[in-house]
Parts: structure tokens; sequence; C-alpha cells
């Protein structure tokens, strides 16, 4: 069985939990060297490429800017990508504007009007998600693209604008390297269950909150 990091230290630790003097540099380099046969192992043994389902969800901050980080990352490397947000759309964010140097390689869809809260139309806003879905629908099903973000879209299908089960048809569209990046807080089970990634930020501390602080420019948009 492979050894873990934690196995390999505890190896060179003395009885009272510190490194004995004389394994400072050469238990060292003994742990490091078998980290890398461990981690060579590993690699060597995931040989698998697919398309990646990978939702972002959890009420502290962050999913959008994780899943823009992969957005980035694509784009680096002369891929093509599609951002819809849902929700959103009630102003541009900074993202938005400096991702404008990719041209066509990103095409960017803020289909929303804004929060729920300032909207006020339950029915306009289910119609906007509805047009939303319909144009990831496209990008879902087109292979040029090799990253589709679905910003907001768990947000959607908390409020039911949105049926879990067509999103999940969606996702069944999908060429066979198209990878999906979904975000938003309250992912529902059938969602988490159908992922192969699932990274839920976790609120510990927020200065909105915590010490009146606005959003601002550069951090939340």
């Amino acid at each position: 069985m492979p050894e873990t990091e934690l196995d390999l230290v505890a190896a060179e630790l003395g009885p009272g939990g510190d490194l004995a003097p004389e394994a400072d540099q050469e238990g060292y380099r003994r742990r490091m060297a078998r980290r890398k046969e461990v981690q060579q192992q590993r690699v060597g043994e995931r040989n698998l490429e697919k398309g990646l389902v990978m939702v972002f969800t959890g009420d502290g901050k962050g999913k959008t800017t994780a899943a823009l980080g992969l957005v980035l990352r694509t784009l680096g490397h002369g891929e093509q990508v599609a951002v819809v947000q849902f929700i959103k759309g009630g102003w541009q964010p900074g993202e938005a504007k400096a991702l404008e140097l990719f041209g066509e390689a990103l095409h960017w869809h803020a289909l929303g009007e804004g929060f729920t809260w300032e909207t006020q139309d339950r029915d306009r806003d289910r119609l906007l998600v509805q047009q939303a879905w319909e144009r990831s629908l496209q990008y879902l099903g087109d292979g040029t693209r090799k990253l589709v973000v679905l910003d907001e879209v768990n947000v959607a299908l908390k409020l039911g604008y949105l049926a879990v089960e067509q999103v999940l048809e969606g996702l069944a569209l999908r060429p066979e390297l198209t990878h999906v990046a979904l975000t938003g807080r309250g992912a529902p089970a059938a969602l988490l269950e159908q992922a192969d990634l699932v990274t839920e930020m976790k609120l510990v501390r927020h200065p909105f909150r915590e010490q009146g602080v606005k959003a601002q420019r550069g951090i939340e948009f």
C-alpha cells in the first residue's frame, strides 16, 4: 500500500516526536525520494482523460472565482470557452471586461437581470433562466468549446427556476472531452451525485457581514 506523507515523516521521528538530529538532512532526502516514488506511481496508474463535471457550491466566497480560474487556464492553452451567467446580469463584472482581449475564443453571456430581490418578478426571472438554459444547451453540445461555465445555475435550481432533470439531461449531451463548471449555493444532491469534482466553499468570516464593508471593485465584481 502506498505510504502517505505523514507515514514518511513519522518514520523519521524520535520517541518524543522530534526529528532526530542525525536524520535532519539525510532523513529529509529519503522522505522526499520516497514521496517522489509514491507520486510517480500514483500518476502512472491514472491515465484516463474525460470531460469533467465540476461543482463549486457552499456559502463561502470564491465559487465563481474558482470557475473563472479554469476559464483563464483553458484560454491560456488556446482552447475555446463559454460562460453563461444565470441570475447575474444587472452589471458588467470586471472579469468580463478583462477577458474581452480573448475575442471569439470566449463567449460570455450575462442573461439575468440581477439578484431576485432586485428584480422582484418571479415569472420574468424564471423566463430569463430558461432562456439562459437554452443558450447553455447550445454550448454544451458544441464540441469546439473545451469548457462551459454555468455561473449561479445552482441558485436557479434552488429557487425552482430550473429543474435538476433538465440540467442532468443537458450535461449528458456534452462531447466526451468537454468540461463544465457549475457554480452557486445550494447545489442539489442529484447534481452532486453526478459530479466528478465537488468543492464546497465554507464561510468563516466576511467583511460585509462583520465590518459593514460594501462590495468593492476587483473583489466582488
